[in-house]
């Protein structure tokens, strides 16, 4: 431990400094929160009439979604002069199932349609992008991420191989950082193994790049050449799914804001009983949400989550939200740290309890409509912690969940403090700003309060609103810093 110590003491590690002007000028798409999303707690009863009278008609076909307390909502009209690619797509889903479409299908087709899918054929991060993440804000975000890879290795007994896999890594920011300050530690970054799970060409293009990656020149016969990243030495694959990372070594998971972008099933109580909210086709030719007359196959996940939540937790819920692709992630991440060992983290914003309705659109650092030109906005949902914790634990018994605690305290026990006094030593006077600034996003609660700019550039602290949770085989005790 003393060598990690060193690591966040050391002023003269680089500085990857984001310019103020950028960074300050940009929201994250989660600083700002709809009023909706802060009564989340309050939730309804049981799915008791989920079958009772499925024919009778609906008491409110219209959905009426609180959107209030979003930051800045821009006037708009679901028209539009020419149909892009995707919309022509979806509402030919819909026209050729003569009926509307999950929310979590309508998710999935707007983020990762292979053609036309958000994240796949564009970078949308940083501040030219349309939301920024805690990687682009500041180098330290990686950084104390290192330690707490490190830490975990330390406690798995420093095996000499071991798979180091992050889900969903943007433009590789996060692992860059994390190998660039680890790469004095030969004994870790010599045992690492890179695997990038990416399911959009242009992000792995810029991971290639941002990892400052390099094809082995290996002269052997039937040898696979490898990509090495020469920021540490370490060699890199990408894949499409986590099922595709080879098993057979310990790993080490890394799911930073990959659980928010996994489709969502909606779910609104109506005068019959829980019903499953839908997109459908208006009249007028644009998207609209609709009831769904009778139970639909989502229901079943519905009642599954019910029941892991306490009966308090279910008093007065008009709406909730359902996520089975995070169940069955958290699942297959369990299955794989029971059999190889190692542990997940995952950081993401939510709750520790039950999701109510919090799915929204940003589009360039503001919330939008979700439903407003589809592809151009990217479409996001809290993630239910509460759920990730049941998920795993009936995956499997060898593994143990901890957490989840806030960003804050996750960042603050691993010695962030530290490390900005380091890096404020041996710096200039706008990388002091740029440091300021980045430390209070990562840690801080509301608006920084040494801001003395523009009201609407002041940084937004991320630490109270961002959770940490990990998952663990229970051969390696508790780890840090979740004792």
């Amino acid at each position: 431990m003393h060598q990690l110590r060193r690591l966040l003491l050391h002023p003269s590690c680089p500085l990857r400094v984001l310019s103020p002007k950028k960074s300050l000028a940009s929201l994250k798409r989660c600083s700002h929160f709809s009023s909706s999303s802060e009564s989340q707690i309050s939730n309804s009863h049981l799915i008791e009439h989920l079958e009772e009278n499925p024919n009778e008609p609906a008491s409110g076909t219209t959905i009426s979604v609180d959107r209030s307390g979003l930051y800045n909502p821009t006037e708009h009209s679901h028209k539009q002069n020419s149909e892009s690619e995707l919309v022509k797509h979806l509402k030919g889903i819909i026209k050729f199932r003569g009926g509307p479409i999950s929310v979590a299908e309508y998710m999935e087709e707007v983020l990762t349609n292979p053609k036309a899918g958000f994240y796949i054929n564009r970078d949308v991060f940083g501040a030219e992008g349309d939301f920024i993440t805690s990687p682009e804000v500041s180098q330290m975000f990686g950084e104390m991420v290192g330690v707490w890879a490190m830490c975990l290795w330390e406690q798995m007994g420093q095996p000499n191989k071991v798979n180091l896999v992050e889900l969903g890594p943007g433009r590789g920011t996060l692992i860059a950082d994390l190998l660039r300050s680890a790469s004095k530690f030969k004994n870790f970054t010599e045992s690492l193994n890179i695997h990038l799970v990416e399911c959009s060409p242009t992000l792995q293009k810029l991971q290639h790049h941002n990892l400052k990656c390099t094809e082995e020149d290996n002269t052997g016969e039937n040898v696979e050449k490898r990509t090495i990243s020469t920021l540490a030495g370490t060699p890199v694959s990408w894949h499409s799914a986590l099922e595709q990372v080879p098993s057979g070594l310990p790993t080490i998971i890394i799911a930073h804001e990959f659980y928010d972008a996994l489709p969502v099933h909606q779910f609104q109580r109506a005068s019959r009983g829980w019903c499953e909210k839908l997109v459908d086709v208006a009249e007028d030719s644009s998207f609209r949400f609709v009831l769904s007359p009778q139970p639909t196959p989502a229901s079943l996940l519905l009642m599954r989550r019910c029941k892991w939540a306490a009966a308090e937790e279910m008093t007065k819920l008009e709406h909730m939200e359902v996520c089975p692709k995070a169940m069955e992630l958290t699942s297959t991440i369990a299955k794989r740290i029971s059999s190889d060992g190692g542990g997940a983290l995952i950081i993401d914003y939510g709750l520790n309890g039950v999701v109510s309705d919090s799915l929204q659109a940003i589009r360039k650092h503001k919330f939008v409509d979700i439903l407003d030109n589809p592809g151009s906005a990217d479409l996001s949902a809290y993630v239910d912690f509460a759920s990730i914790r049941h998920s795993a634990e009936e995956a499997s018994e060898d593994v143990s969940v901890h957490g989840p605690i806030t960003q804050s305290q996750f960042l603050g026990s691993l010695g962030i403090n530290f490390r900005v006094e380091a890096l404020l030593q041996n710096c200039t006077e706008e990388q002091a700003e740029s440091l300021r600034t980045g430390y209070w996003r990562l840690v801080g609660d509301g608006e920084a309060p040494f801001w003395e700019g523009p009201d609407e550039q002041a940084p937004i602290g991320m630490g109270t609103r961002y959770l940490a949770m990990t998952i663990v085989n229970k051969k390696q005790g508790v780890p840090a810093p979740f004792q």
